[in-house]
């Protein structure tokens, strides 16, 4: 399969953004969010949504930051994130519009929408659903699972999954107790699966900092990529 990509520019409140789009023939077929990690939209999200047009869906790697803007080290990137994390009202209605503006592209099967995110992205997905998006689903790659304020009293109307490595310091089992019971509580179809032995950032080949508690899984990699592709088989039969 020869995979077509695109970028193209977009602009909210003034600022200029820029998403990557990758499609299997350029047809409207399903589309996937793939929202990027603290670092900001880089080659590593461009990959992943070539990998989704390969599944038959059109991947979009979008961007969050502003056209250009890449954290190049940890300080930067925690800089660049902490303003969504600490404003999750900016964050939801920064992700809305980018959904709005994805279901414009002449790729995109509108009706039929996902989004798939890592660390910082699986956050912002989580977010997506916790406000009650009307999208078909969300998954969650080694991401961070807390509630946030703006989510109470939001009906979730996508299915979820979430994809964990057991082992991941910045989510402890607490955390993971805690979103299971959220979710139930909700009522919704939830998935979690969670990898033993696995850290944070486990899809990411360069990841290897176990002393911070990044460490590459290719196992794990592996398996939760399946997963994944199972869940959005399932969504947009």
């Amino acid at each position: 399969m020869t995979v077509q990509t695109r970028a193209f520019d977009y602009e909210i409140d003034g600022k200029t953004y820029e998403a990557v789009l990758a499609s299997p023939d350029g047809a409207a077929r399903p589309g996937v969010l793939v929202c990027h990690t603290w670092a900001g939209r880089s080659a590593f999200e461009v990959d992943k949504a070539k990998a989704l047009a390969a599944l038959g869906c059109t991947g979009i790697a979008i961007d969050l930051y502003g056209k250009g803007v890449l954290g190049s080290s940890a300080e930067e990137s925690q800089a660049l994130m902490t303003p969504f994390v600490e404003d999750r009202e900016m964050l939801r209605a920064r992700l809305l519009a980018i959904i709005d503006i994805i279901k414009q592209q002449p790729e995109v099967d509108a009706a039929n929408i996902a989004a798939i995110g890592f660390c910082f992205g699986g956050l912002c997905v989580l977010n997506i659903a916790r406000t009650g998006a009307d999208i078909k689903g969300v998954v969650s790659i080694h991401g961070l699972l807390g509630k946030p304020g703006n989510a109470t009293g939001a009906k979730i109307k996508t299915k979820v999954l979430v994809l964990h490595g057991w082992d991941d310091p910045m989510v402890p089992p607490d955390d993971v107790v805690a979103f299971t019971k959220e979710m139930t509580e909700a009522g919704i179809d939830w998935q979690l699966h969670a990898y033993g032995g696995t850290m944070h950032a486990f899809t990411n080949p360069e990841a290897n900092d176990p002393g911070v508690g990044t460490v590459y899984n290719a196992d794990a990699d592996r398996r939760s990529w399946v997963a994944m592709a199972n869940f959005l088989e399932e969504i947009f039969a």
